[in-house]
């Protein structure tokens, strides 16, 4: 059977916008958006602006750290869902394009030796805390500029503090709560 040129571009044209419509519609199936009650974004004027957001953020870190007892690990793990894309959690798991988050509170910062860190986390040292580990997925850029880390932030304290305990849980032997 022989097909004209305007019945073959006419078919390619057809196949194209019914994959451009598969993928948007997987694509909206996958991510959920989240909304805001009042849309809203924060504009620093001069540098006193800049202790305020430190400030604030200390606060938050407390409030974190008091749900630590109250959110179910559970629920970190469903949260955790938007993490995967970057980072494996099994014991002795590979590497993705960030590090290997088996055992990671506690862990010394950039301790994952198969791993390339930014040098701002190499230079950082230390242990990942709870509270760092709170700051960090916080805003990760304020927290260590220079960082490799792309994702934005987990904004809500809670959702934070279900994080937290879920990557606690992810250890042969899982520290202490604060």
């Amino acid at each position: 059977m022989q097909f004209s040129i305007i019945e073959k571009s006419g078919f390619g044209i057809a196949v194209a916008v019914l994959a451009l419509l598969t993928c948007h519609l997987i694509g909206e199936a996958l991510v959920t958006e989240e909304r805001l009650a009042n849309p809203s974004y924060l504009v620093a004027t001069d540098s006193s602006s800049e202790s305020q957001e430190t400030d604030r953020a200390k606060g938050e870190d407390n409030n974190t750290l008091a749900l630590l007892d109250s959110v179910e690990p559970e629920r970190g793990q469903k949260l955790f869902k938007k993490c995967k894309a970057c980072h494996s959690v099994q014991k002795g798991g590979k590497n993705g394009i960030g590090p290997n988050l088996w055992d990671i509170v506690g862990r010394k910062k950039a301790g994952v030796s198969a791993y390339q860190y930014s040098d701002v986390l190499k230079d950082m040292g230390g242990d990942w805390s709870f509270s760092d580990l709170d700051l960090f997925l916080a805003d990760p850029k304020a927290f260590a500029k220079g960082t490799k880390m792309s994702f934005r932030g987990v904004r809500k304290t809670d959702d934070r503090a279900a994080l937290i305990i879920y990557l606690r849980t992810l250890s042969d032997a899982p520290k202490t709560l604060p």
